[in-house]
């Protein structure tokens, strides 16, 4: 869970706080305790373990704040339950003892749930099944349950997706009538879809995706062109259709209603959740070669120099006449005579046109100051039975970059157009860093040294050049990532407040309907502005809209119809935010599966994080993230640096930053807990000088010990002798005193006397 930093710490904000009333959604801790997020965003409550027992993770409870700790945290004590998850818990069906219960996958539910015999259904004993509440949890008894539906064995292909969807609550089944209406749909482009349409399919439009795509939302051509006045060509023609689902998908119906539930597809390793069916996201609005399909069309004119000059949309009918993957695409554009090239003699001209305009529109993306980050992106590669095979990087070549640029073109155009016309849409808006993480990132990046920082207004461009400056620097990853970490998510809005990452004053989504519910609603704006009409989102229905005109004053939606844009972009950014995170759950657990076949395995990492509990290490050959606890650092203490972002040793000094190569065995892996841990292996080299500087100090020590010694030693022997001669020749010379005179002698030799000059 995302912990709230911003505690209160002035006395005067927690006498205000204390003893007031607040509500929230409880979060759960695997360790007991848990939080109460609070829906006024202000610092989360601490709830005890002896708290949590009567609430369960995610119920909507009313808590009053009760104390607080010595750091300015409060804590909270639940004073009323307002609403229970009613979705299903999923766990493994245990009989221990006589007893059936059921302990939840996720661990942050905290307890076990109880099941009576009778309602087991047909599970058996190991089994993972989903689970009903039937009675709450109070401060002296268990919940109850029944269970629901059994999922099968926990080592069943596919079981960790499974869990996933049921545990995010992923809606993974169309409704009956949703499958009806697809049913009905055609199986073809018929010729009254062709009406009011311009005719495209002549034009060598292809598609270009990666090996495994089974959907095509986009297809794109590219011409000379001539812009302005001019008797040979000085720009290009960049044509960008994308799949027409809105003539398929109206509001109000069946698909309209599940594909807004579910908002996105969700991608897992051999399966994916789509938000349409099958037979409009993989057949009807799939772009597939050399078959008709609807579109909607971005006509663009692009200058040398990379500016959009022009731009229409319009429906369309287009036929893709290729289906290229990025690895031919990058092939045949490295070697225009090579074999991949000679199978596609005849679009390899339109492929060098495209390359071209990518080029321009790049050349672009530098002048603005679009941030631009180099990352290694992962794959992986599973075997017949849904384990993993192998990690594998996945590399982005040329073509997934000129594929990257052209939509990125689209995109932008299909924001201003909407805003030239004052109608509200959803926006996907990236903001700069927040005051703290600005703050933050200003105080590494004087702490580093490098010269180059960000003002206080930051833009992209600094951030860019911060980037380029330090790509060759052997800390360039840690610096990269703290650039990173330190910008805001991206999110859907109606409020236009610009992409900084990309640095465009409006950004939209359009070029992906069949697998995003905003491009679906922002291809039906567009259509209805074509149209003359303006769209109603809470009615879907069309009205006469007056023309545009630059410097207008926008027509804004009412209240109510400004609300309801509001709330579908945060929908949309938390169901995409939700299969983010089932992903990443069934990643993690496929990684630790595989990861204890590697158990007391060594291997060589890198630091791709530091916090105050230990570093976060990637392993160079498998690309698995685990975590070394600061325990394991070695016997010392080890202060963290938040600025600095790193680990250093009082004793030895020995600093621990991002981007440090290190060297781990791999420990422990709980599988339940999606958790790696590793222990540090030292170098030998780095050893043997930790050895020989401690050696040397200890040898320095006692060399100085056994100095001083024999400094002692010889002053008493001079003394002694010193004695004895006076008592053989009698009484010494006038303003001598011998016994001074011998310790006067020994000091000027001791050690310690030199130290002392």
């Amino acid at each position: 869970m995302k912990k709230n930093t911003s505690f209160p710490t002035t006395t005067t904000t927690v006498g205000a706080e204390l003893m007031s009333e607040v509500e929230g959604t409880v979060q759960g801790h695997r360790d007991g305790h848990g939080f109460l997020v609070r829906d006024d965003r202000q610092p989360d409550l601490y709830l005890s373990p002896q708290e949590m027992r009567a609430v369960l993770h995610r119920d909507r409870v009313k808590a009053r704040i009760i104390r607080y700790d010595r750091k300015g945290r409060p804590e909270g004590r639940v004073l009323e339950i307002l609403e229970r998850r009613k979705a299903p818990i999923i766990g493994r069906l245990l009989h221990e003892s006589g007893i059936w219960l059921v302990a939840p996958e996720d661990k942050r539910y905290g307890q076990d749930i109880m099941v009576p015999k009778n309602a087991i259904a047909n599970a058996t004993a190991g089994q993972v099944v989903a689970i009903e509440l039937t009675e709450a949890p109070s401060l002296y008894s268990q919940p109850m349950g029944r269970v629901t539906e059994v999922l099968g064995e926990i080592d069943d292909p596919g079981m960790e997706i499974e869990i996933a969807v049921r545990k995010y609550e992923v809606p993974h089944r169309f409704t009956p009538e949703t499958l009806a209406q697809s049913a009905a749909l055609p199986d073809k482009v018929r010729a009254a879809d062709c009406k009011h349409r311009i005719d495209l399919t002549d034009v060598p439009l292809v598609t270009i995706d990666g090996e495994d795509a089974r959907d095509f939302d986009d297809a794109v051509y590219c011409e000379p062109a001539r812009i302005g006045r001019v008797k040979s060509p000085n720009g290009w023609r960049l044509i960008v259709a994308i799949a027409d689902v809105s003539h398929y998908v109206k509001p109000g119906e069946p698909i309209d209603d599940d594909a807004y539930e579910r908002a996105t597809s969700v991608y897992f390793p051999r399966r994916v959740i789509p938000m349409l069916p099958e037979k409009l996201s993989n057949g009807l609005c799939s772009l597939n070669p050399n078959e008709d399909r609807l579109a909607m069309v971005c006509d663009m004119l692009v200058t040398a120099a990379g500016e959009i000059h022009a731009y229409q949309f319009y429906p369309a009918a287009i036929c893709s006449h290729a289906r290229f993957t990025y690895t031919e695409v990058a092939a045949i554009l490295a070697n225009t005579r090579g074999a991949e090239a000679a199978r596609r003699a005849e679009l390899v001209p339109h492929l060098l046109d495209l390359n071209e305009v990518y080029r321009a529109l790049l050349k672009s993306r530098g002048q603005r100051g679009a941030v631009d980050f180099e990352t290694t992106e992962t794959q992986i590669v599973c075997d017949e039975n849904g384990r993993i095979e192998k990690i594998v990087p996945r590399v982005r070549n040329e073509a997934h970059r000129l594929i990257e640029e052209t939509m990125l073109a689209a995109n932008v155009c299909a924001a201003d157009f909407i805003a030239l016309h004052k109608h509200p849409a959803l926006y996907r808006v990236h903001e700069g860093p927040t005051p703290e993480k600005k703050t933050l990132l200003q105080s590494y990046l004087k702490a580093l040294g490098i010269g180059l920082s960000i003002s206080d207004d930051p833009t992209p461009g600094e951030f860019q050049a911060i980037a380029a400056a330090t790509k060759d620097r052997p800390d360039a990853l840690q610096i990269h990532t703290m650039l990173l970490r330190s910008m805001q998510q991206a999110i859907y809005t109606a409020t236009n407040s610009g992409h900084f990452g990309l640095a465009y004053e409006a950004y939209t989504h359009f070029t992906s309907p069949i697998r995003r519910y905003p491009d679906l609603l922002v291809h039906r704006v567009i259509k209805a502005l074509l149209h003359g009409k303006r769209y109603h989102l809470s009615t879907g229905q069309l009205e006469e809209a007056p023309k545009p005109r630059r410097g207008a004053k926008p027509v804004k939606a009412n209240g109510h119809e400004g609300e309801i844009w509001e709330a579908a972009g945060a929908h949309c950014s938390a169901n995409e935010r939700r299969a983010d995170e089932a992903s990443r759950d069934v990643e993690a657990w496929l990684k630790c599966r595989y990861m204890r076949e590697h158990l007391g395995e060594e291997f060589a990492g890198t630091v791709t994080a530091v916090t105050s509990f230990g570093l976060f290490v990637t392993l160079d050959a498998l690309y698995v993230e685990g975590l070394v606890h600061i325990t394991e650092l070695g016997g010392e203490y080890y202060r963290f640096d938040e600025v600095k972002q790193e680990l250093r040793g009082e004793r030895t000094g020995v600093r621990y930053t991002v981007g440090a190569r290190v060297r781990v065995q791999v420990s422990r892996v709980d599988l339940d807990g999606r958790k790696i841990d590793f222990r540090m292996v030292r170098d030998t080299v780095e050893d043997a000088a930790l050895i020989r500087a401690r050696r040397d100090r200890l040898v320095g020590r006692s060399a100085s010990a056994v100095a001083e010694l024999s400094a002692v030693k010889e002053t008493d022997r001079a003394v002694k002798a010193a004695a004895k001669g006076k008592a053989r020749n009698g009484a010494p010379k006038a303003g001598a005193h011998p016994v001074r005179a011998a310790k006067a002698a020994a000091h000027k030799s001791s050690p310690k006397a030199t130290r002392r000059h």
